[in-house]
């Protein structure tokens, strides 16, 4: 992002260093430094946890497997060289520092479970290449926090092979390149000017908040012994700081970033906790396994996927399966099953996996995981008609807040499987090296506008930025289930109130219905994106793919008819050749219309009773108050 972007972040997500000691007090950095270990490795796995890890990757076939992959890629990383560390888009450093995790990582496991030396030469190597640098970036500070990352965990892990040079070689580093550039952000509640950005991330309560934070701490920990002056400072701090974003997992674990921002910062508030208990105890981390919503927010990341193993890819998010080795953590620190057989189905067979692992597969209808979940405060909902089914229906639809970090002016959007197709897809972001992309990128970019989403768009124009749009209405049953968000900040004159409701009906097919409000005449566009080929004839869509069909049928209003629309905007746009647009357009007087859209999958065909979304919220009160 430009530094205006980064300042316009800050007031959004608020400046909040006074307000986070309101949110409940942490032990002070000189009782933190106390209770760190002595010794290392004291970081992520101590060694009286080898002898139980080394029979697993023997006996268990599943991490045997993984164990080898591991082995494999240190084993061809002895013969290379450090990584060349590379300026990318936008002048960050962020792929060769995650780069670096990751070789920290398996030449350090290897390492520690074999013994071989050869690995822990290579690892320092690589240690030392990483603190020759005269940066680590902190204009772009996730590259600060991952290399700061990466380093402690090798100095914990390698500690005993380094010479007394090399220790203080590489402490200097992580305290001057790392940790005292964190300083700054965590003493002042204020918009703070370094290296030229304009942006407080300690403040803030996305994702940057927990990978910024999760990589100070785990650097602290690890010369908190050597310098426990600085390392209690940070640890204040950043304990401080990470109830800004670990408190927007409430009420019920889900993630208003999407489900990419969902993985990066679930991952990176697992490396903080396992990081302070590993280094000083369970009763330091007590406090934020309660907050509220935590515990759950591996159901967000089963929910999010659909029966096709994609995603519904809102914000800046891609629709690929999301491979997370924190669920296994997630799975043994709440005794969730169901979270353990997510990581089993998708895992990345990587370190994480390896440290985190939980044998227990139980999937979500074994454990009674509700095929519909609405999260409030993301104001997202997911409506199933059956679990672990590749032909299940699947919608996944939002209202939510334009102004979020890394959303688009999508309120309204839905995504849709059915029969093991995804029919109606959001294109998910595009390029962020783009000009101006977090700054003006939502009004400029298709794939962030209103026009490139599925749901309404209004005289041709976008959203407003600062729009949010409420569920006022969920109902799950197993025949029929749905939800209505209200729209109507969405968009400005001529619009009044303005509604859309999305129902899983009986017979698998999934009602979207809108109702418009205008206080003056405008043109109304309903759009979805698609894949599909399309066959129209008048009122009815026929989408094939696959060998699989999907008839999409306009029930109101009568005298309209579907037409096809290109979805590809001029380059340097991301291009989708692939996918059309399937647009309803409407000429409405002012006062109210309403437009229904019924999907049938296959040949399955059943004219529902059109029914007032004030009716459906009745329904919904109701049901509530049984």
């Amino acid at each position: 992002m430009t530094p205006f972007a980064y300042l316009v972040c800050l007031v959004v997500c608020g400046q909040a260093s006074d307000a986070g000691a309101k949110t409940g007090e942490v032990d002070s950095g000189a009782d933190l430094v106390r209770g760190v270990r002595k010794t290392h490795p004291r970081l992520m796995l101590l060694d009286d946890n080898l002898p139980r890890l080394r029979k697993a990757v023997k006996e268990d076939p599943t991490l045997a497997g993984w164990y080898r992959k591991v082995r494999a890629s240190a084993e061809a990383l002895l013969n290379g060289e450090p990584i060349a560390y590379r300026y990318g888009q936008r002048s960050h450093m962020l792929a060769s520092a995650r780069q670096a995790v990751d070789r920290i990582y398996q030449l350090g496991l290897v390492y520690r479970l074999e013994g071989d030396g050869r690995f822990a030469r290579r690892g320092v190597e690589e240690l030392l290449a990483a603190c020759k640098l005269d940066t680590w970036n902190p204009a772009h500070f996730l590259d600060t926090a991952e290399l700061t990352h990466a380093v402690a965990v090798g100095y914990d892990w390698f500690y005993c092979d380094l010479t007394s040079d090399q220790r203080a070689a590489i402490r200097e580093a992580i305290c001057r390149l790392g940790l005292k550039e964190s300083l700054p952000f965590y003493a002042t509640s204020l918009p703070v000017t370094l290296h030229h950005l304009v942006f407080n991330w300690a403040g803030c309560n996305h994702n940057w908040n927990l990978v910024c934070n999760g990589g100070m701490t785990i650097g602290a920990l690890a010369i908190a012994d050597e310098e426990p002056q600085l390392a209690g400072r940070v640890l204040t701090g950043a304990l401080r700081s990470i109830r800004f974003a670990m408190t927007e997992f409430g009420p019920d674990g889900g993630w208003a970033e999407g489900p990419s921002y969902w993985r990066y910062a679930t991952e990176y508030a697992v490396y903080l906790l396992v990081a302070l208990e590993t280094a000083i105890g369970r009763h330091v981390i007590e406090p934020y396994l309660h907050l509220p919503g935590f515990a759950k927010c591996g159901e967000f990341c089963i929910h999010v996927l659909g029966p096709t193993d994609r995603t519904f890819n809102f914000a800046d998010a891609h629709d690929r399966a999301t491979r997370a080795p924190q669920m296994f953590w997630l799975a043994r620190t709440f005794n969730r099953p169901v979270y353990a057989w997510y990581g089993n189905r998708f895992p990345q067979g990587g370190v994480q996996d390896i440290l985190w692992y939980d044998a227990r597969q139980k999937g979500p209808a074994e454990t009674g995981l509700p095929q519909d979940a609405y999260f409030r405060h993301v104001e997202v909902v997911f409506l199933r008609s059956n679990w672990e089914d590749p032909d299940a229906v699947y919608v996944g639809f939002k209202g939510g807040d334009n102004s979020v970090n890394h959303s688009h002016l999508d309120l309204g959007s839905f995504v849709l499987d059915a029969d093991g197709c995804r029919w109606a897809v959001d294109l998910g972001s595009d390029d962020y090296a783009l000009p101006r992309y977090f700054l003006s990128g939502k009004n400029e970019y298709y794939r962030l506008k209103t026009e490139g989403h599925n749901t309404l768009l209004i005289d041709g124009l976008n959203q407003q930025v600062t729009a949010k749009a409420p569920i006022v209405a969920f109902l799950s049953r197993p025949g029929r289930a749905f939800a209505v968000a209200d729209l109507s900040q969405a968009y400005g004159k001529p619009s009044g109130r303005i509604r859309r409701g999305v129902a899983r009906l009986a017979g698998r097919q999934v009602l979207v219905q809108d109702e418009i409000e205008l206080t003056d005449p405008a043109e109304v566009i309903w759009q979805m994106h698609t894949q599909a080929k399309i066959a129209l004839d008048g009122r009815i869509a026929d989408l094939r793919r696959g060998g699989k069909s999907l008839r999409a049928t306009l029930l109101e209003p009568k005298g309209a008819g579907f037409e096809v629309a290109n979805a590809n905007p001029p380059r340097p746009q991301g291009q989708q050749p692939d996918v059309k647009k399937l647009v309803i357009r409407l000429k409405l007087t002012a006062g109210e219309s309403r437009v229904a859209v019924l999907f049938s999958p296959g040949r399955r065909f059943q004219t529902p009773e059109l029914k007032p979304l004030s009716t459906w919220i009745e329904e919904a009160k109701r049901s509530a108050a049984r």
